[in-house]
C-alpha cells in the first residue's frame, strides 16, 4: 500500500462492534495472542477480521498463522499507521476488535530453559501446573463477498500498475467526462495521474493524483463510507469560511504523529456538534496540548474530540445532551495551537483514532458562512 493508506483506517477502523468482531464475553478472546506458526480458532478470527476489512489474504481464513497471514497483518498495520511488524500485538488486536479495548492481552512467552543441577542435592518436585479452562468457541464472522464492479481497499491501484483495476479507474474517469490520454489501456502512468488530479480538482478533493479513499468513492470504484464501516456525520464541525487538508500522521512537535484534521479559520467561528450525542469530557485552557477541548460521544460509543477552542458555548458542560448542528463552542488557539483552528478527531466505538479527513470531507461546509439555525 502507498499514499492511499493515509486515508484508510479505518476502514480500517471501521465499525468494530457493528461487524460483530468483539464478542462480549469470549472477548475477548484469545487467552494468548497467536504468533507466527500457530494454528486454530484464534488465528482464524484474526484472518477473518483482516478479510472483513478488505485485505486480501492468500489461502483465506485457514486458521494457520503462515507467511501469508503475517504479510497481510503487516500490510494492515502499515495502512492504519502502526509499526508494521507482522506480529499481532495488543494494540493491533484491540484495533481489529479481537480483544476488548479495556482488556489486557496475554503475550506468548518462550519457555525458560531448564538448567541441570550441579550438585547431587535432591531437587524439589515442582507443583503440578493447572490445565487452563477451554476457551469458549467463537461464532464465525460473516465475510462479505466482493461487490461486483467494485475494487477493494487492498486492490486500489497505484502509479506504475498495469491491471484491470487501473482500467476500471480509467473507465470511470472517462464516464465522468475526464479525458484520459491513451484511453482505458490499464496502465497507470503520467496521463492517468493527470486525469485523476483533474477529477479531484473538479470534485473539490485533495489533488494528490492518487486513487485515495475519497477519490475511489467519488469515482464509484469503492462503496460509500457507510458500507465501508467508516463513521458518518450529518453536520460539518465548523462555521465557514474555513479550510482543511488531509494531514493525517504528519509530524508534530515532540515526535508526535498528527491523529486528527485541522480546520483553519478565524477566532470565534461557531463549532457544531457533528451528531446527536452527549458531552462526556471537557478540558480547560490550562491543558498544555489541547487547551479548551471537549469530547462528544454518540450512542455506539464513537466519540469526536474538539481541541484548541477559544471558549465553550453557554450551558455546555459534561453530561450535556446536544443535537447535531448545535453550537458547542467557538474556534480559537488555546493550548499548543499556534494559529486559530479546530483540531478534530474521530474515535470509532471509543477506540483508536482514524483518519477524519474522509469523514468531514463528505459533509464539507467551509463555504457556509451563516450560522446554522439552532435546534
Amino acid at each position: 500500500m502507498t499514499k492511499k493508506a493515509k486515508f484508510l483506517v479505518s476502514v480500517i477502523a471501521g465499525s468494530i462492534l457493528s461487524l460483530g468482531l468483539v464478542v462480549p464475553s469470549a472477548s475477548a478472546a484469545p487467552d494468548v495472542l497467536p504468533v507466527y506458526g500457530d494454528s486454530g480458532a484464534t488465528v482464524t478470527r484474526l484472518q477473518e477480521a483482516l478479510i472483513t476489512r478488505g485485505f486480501t489474504l492468500k489461502g483465506g481464513a485457514d486458521g494457520v498463522f503462515s507467511a501469508a497471514t503475517q504479510s497481510t497483518l503487516k500490510n494492515f498495520q502499515k495502512v492504519v499507521g502502526f509499526k508494521a511488524t507482522g506480529r499481532l500485538d495488543e494494540k493491533t488486536a484491540k484495533f481489529l476488535g479481537l480483544i476488548a479495548a479495556d482488556q489486557p492481552a496475554k503475550v506468548k512467552v518462550k519457555a525458560a530453559t531448564t538448567v541441570a543441577p550441579t550438585t547431587s542435592a535432591p531437587v524439589a518436585t515442582p507443583a503440578p501446573v493447572a490445565t487452563p479452562a477451554p476457551v469458549a468457541p467463537v461464532a464465525p464472522v460473516a465475510i462479505p463477498a466482493p461487490i461486483e464492479g467494485m475494487l477493494t481497499i487492498d486492490t486500489l491501484p497505484v502509479r506504475g500498475h498495469r491491471s484491470d483495476a487501473v482500467r476500471l479507474v480509467q473507465e470511470k474517469l472517462i464516464a465522468n467526462a475526464v479525458e484520459v490520454k491513451g484511453g482505458a489501456d490499464g496502465i497507470f502512468g503520467v496521463a492517468t495521474t493527470i486525469s485523476i488530479t483533474n477529477f479531484q480538482n473538479a470534485r473539490g478533493l485533495n489533488a494528490t493524483g492518487a486513487v485515495d479513499l475519497p477519490t475511489a468513492i467519488a469515482l464509484g470504484v469503492l462503496p460509500d463510507l457507510a458500507t465501508l464501516g467508516i463513521p458518518q456525520i450529518s453536520v460539518f464541525p465548523s462555521q465557514g469560511r474555513c479550510s482543511f487538508v488531509d494531514s493525517w500522521h504528519e509530524e508534530r512537535s515532540g515526535g508526535r504523529a498528527h491523529i486528527g484534521v485541522d480546520i483553519i479559520g478565524p477566532k470565534g467561528l461557531a463549532l457544531y456538534a457533528v451528531a446527536d450525542g452527549t458531552i462526556t469530557k471537557m478540558y480547560g485552557a490550562d491543558s498544555k496540548l489541547s487547551g479548551n477541548a471537549l469530547r462528544l460521544t454518540i450512542a455506539d460509543g464513537t466519540y469526536f474530540f474538539y481541541a484548541h477552542l477559544d471558549s465553550f458555548a453557554s450551558g455546555v458542560t459534561v453530561g450535556s445532551v446536544v443535537r447535531a448542528g448545535q453550537i458547542i463552542g467557538y474556534m480559537g488557539s488555546s493550548g499548543n495551537a499556534g494559529i486559530s483552528h479546530l483540531h478534530f478527531e474521530v474515535h470509532p466505538q471509543g477506540g483508536e483514532a482514524v483518519n477524519p479527513y474522509p469523514v468531514i470531507k463528505a459533509v464539507d461546509a467551509c463555504h457556509v458562512t451563516e450560522v446554522l439555525p439552532q435546534p
